[in-house]
């Protein structure tokens, strides 16, 4: 019987793998069809890499039953299936077979994303994929890739910035597996990621990254503040560690509403902006020393402040942020109704997206939240950052 088992097993995983290899075939058609033979070599390495972690995935369940598997490694696989079926019950998320296989990649991250921008503009450079529309990055699953990529359009003058990334979503194309690269994470911000990526699996608005980004980390917050009611010690220290993060966003965005008033400053020339350019950039390096000192002289941004800072590295933490307070106050305005707030995000999918953003914004005005200039990061906790950084009186 075990012998039938296992070979019945063996032939639908390996009817199952020339399925996935007939839906990546049939993908390979459509995007030369549509995009012509100069994105090929593109859509080759990304058809790769997605193809090697869908045949290379073991199931959770097998992988718990294992006895050569790591007490620690067990661990988080409960957790995964624990914040999974949190995602579907409480916060109404498809998980769906998402995230109930794991594959080990052997590297520390899942894929490297080229970002690029004008020198003297935030708005970022944006591609175009077959069925998802545009997005304002560009991801290679091998980092020399990317930073090949990112060599070229360097040289056409772009700022530029590659960034590692731990995971992503399919979108529902495929079955998302857990990853090496993020299942080591503490279990508060491994169920936050988790509940991130399904979220875009429950709302995602072709073309708009901005929107997409923020609606999923507002759902991937809330999700563990609703997963660790039970457990406040464990969330206040989480909460400790987002403060900080909000302060870094908001140093952020307060950096990107300073450059964006030097670029729009018709008076000033190019050489000029990009004076002042580096020299707020340098005030901004110089407020992270001081938000450092406030922190204990212990930053998760160290690495971050460490490399080259310019337009494209900015946007990848506005992408991510400048729409999240306006999805909390949607939120907050529904009542904490998770349904009720799905249901008022879908309803702004049909409008242009400028619209969209500036429809969304209006809940904060609404809630009164009082976010300075509709950049500050947290709208239900007070920023440090200006209190932090302004001067001591007494």
């Amino acid at each position: 019987m075990g012998q039938g088992t296992g070979e019945m097993n063996k032939g639908h995983r390996r009817v199952r793998k020339r399925r996935i290899v007939w839906l990546i075939a049939s993908f390979v058609v459509i995007v030369v069809a549509v995009c012509g033979c100069q994105s090929v070599s593109f859509y080759r390495q990304a058809i790769g890499g997605e193809l090697h972690i869908l045949t290379h995935q073991k199931p959770i369940t097998e992988l718990l039953a294992d006895t050569n598997t790591s007490q620690g490694l067990r661990h988080k696989f409960e957790v995964v299936l624990e914040a999974r079926k949190f995602a579907q019950t409480n916060l109404h998320l498809p998980a769906d077979d998402n995230y109930l296989k794991y594959v080990d990649l052997h590297r520390d991250f899942a894929v490297w994303n080229v970002n690029a921008a004008p020198p003297l503009s935030l708005e970022p450079k944006r591609w175009w994929y077959p069925f998802v529309g545009k997005a304002s990055y560009r991801g290679y699953f091998a980092k020399d890739a990317a930073v090949k990529y990112a060599g070229q359009l360097k040289k056409k003058g772009f700022d530029i910035y590659v960034g590692a990334v731990q995971t992503y979503s399919t979108l529902g194309w495929f079955h998302d597996p857990v990853l090496n690269t993020f299942i080591t994470e503490p279990d508060a911000d491994l169920a936050e990621i988790l509940f991130h990526e399904l979220a875009h699996q429950r709302l995602f608005i072709s073309g708009d990254t901005d929107f997409n980004e923020a609606f999923a980390t507002a759902v991937g917050e809330e999700g563990v503040r609703r997963w660790l009611e039970r457990n406040p010690a464990v969330y206040e220290k989480y909460l400790q560690k987002r403060e900080q993060e909000g302060d870094f966003v908001n140093l952020v965005l307060a950096t990107r509403d300073e450059l964006k008033v030097v670029y729009d400053d018709s008076s000033l020339t190019d050489t000029a902006k990009l004076q002042r350019k580096g020299e707020i950039i340098a005030e901004m390096r110089n407020k992270h020393e001081q938000l450092k000192a406030q922190w204990g002289g212990k930053s998760y941004y160290n690495r971050w402040f460490s490399t080259d800072i310019n337009n494209a590295k900015l946007n990848t933490i506005s992408a991510y942020y400048t729409l999240v307070p306006a999805f909390r106050a949607l939120l907050k305005a529904n009542g904490g109704d998770i349904e009720r707030f799905y249901a008022e995000v879908e309803k702004l999918r049909k409008l242009p997206r400028e619209q969209r953003h500036d429809v969304l914004k209006q809940s904060l005005q609404k809630t009164g939240s009082g976010v300075h200039n509709g950049s500050d990061f947290d709208a239900l906790h007070t920023s440090k950052v200006d209190r932090a950084l302004a001067p001591k009186t007494r």
